[in-house]
């Protein structure tokens, strides 16, 4: 059979055509896949390193998952405050960026927390991902010194075994959950049957953390222990014990 040069050349400007479409839409594709990146976890990767993002129950608060290890030790912390965040060098980056109003640092991953009248995430991301590639490619230290928060949670010889079996639950079933949406929870005091906790991280303004507060925390440990009454959330004592020990760390850095 004889194809006419005519006809092959209809056939190619189809097929060009067709392949021009494909990619357009691959294209419209993907520019609406990065519009909808708040709403969907997200891997970018530059200089070797993966950052995902995690959405968390808090709509103004996200996770970084940079795919290394951010804490050497097992632990968290929680910058309320520009101020607060003096003894991590990553902390007082993020907080240069507009909008960023907390910063929570486990041993995985960040948790950055928005205003919630400020630009969306869509704005924000594409910031907060240079900062943080930015920061471990300068080899900085995540924190200045070797001090850390003592852990609330830790048994201390004074506690009795209401209190010991209150922390032991926190650490063991309630704190893990938590920290997989973002956040933390504290043991602050348990008097008079009543446990104070402080929320932390993504937890801290979460519209949803007093359902869970009372719907969880709350109903687990009255299971477990029934000399639990109430369980409140609290502020002001956590804090306050944070700028104690940044205080001091100050004050160790005047000294030397």
């Amino acid at each position: 059979a004889v194809v006419s040069t005519q006809s092959t050349g209809d056939q190619m400007k189809r097929i060009l055509t067709r392949s021009s479409i494909v990619s357009t839409c691959l294209l419209r594709h993907a520019i609406k896949n990065g519009a909808q990146a708040c709403q969907n976890p997200l891997i970018l990767p530059n200089r070797g390193m993966f950052i995902q993002t995690q959405t968390t129950p808090n709509p103004n608060s996200l996770k970084f998952i940079p795919g290394i290890q951010i804490l050497d030790h097992i632990g968290t912390y929680d910058f309320s405050t520009l101020e607060s965040a003096r003894i991590s060098p990553l902390a007082r980056q993020l907080f240069r960026i507009d909008g960023v109003t907390r910063v929570f640092l486990a041993p995985d991953f960040i948790s950055v927390t928005k205003d919630d009248n400020e630009q969306p995430w869509n704005t924000m991301k594409p910031d907060i991902f240079a900062c943080i590639m930015d920061f471990f490619s300068s080899n900085q230290p995540v924190l200045l010194d070797e001090a850390t928060l003592e852990s609330t949670s830790s048994i201390n010889d004074d506690d009795d075994e209401t209190t010991i079996m209150i922390k032991e639950l926190l650490d063991t079933r309630i704190r893990p959950t938590v920290m997989e949406d973002g956040g933390d929870i504290r043991f602050v005091s348990f008097e008079d049957g009543i446990v104070k906790l402080a929320l932390q991280g993504s937890c801290s303004g979460c519209p949803s953390s007093s359902v869970t507060l009372k719907n969880g925390i709350e109903n687990m440990m009255q299971f477990y222990i029934p000399e639990v009454l109430s369980v409140e959330a609290v502020d002001d004592e956590i804090a306050e014990l944070q700028n104690k020990v940044f205080d001091e760390f100050d004050q160790t850095l005047n000294d030397k």
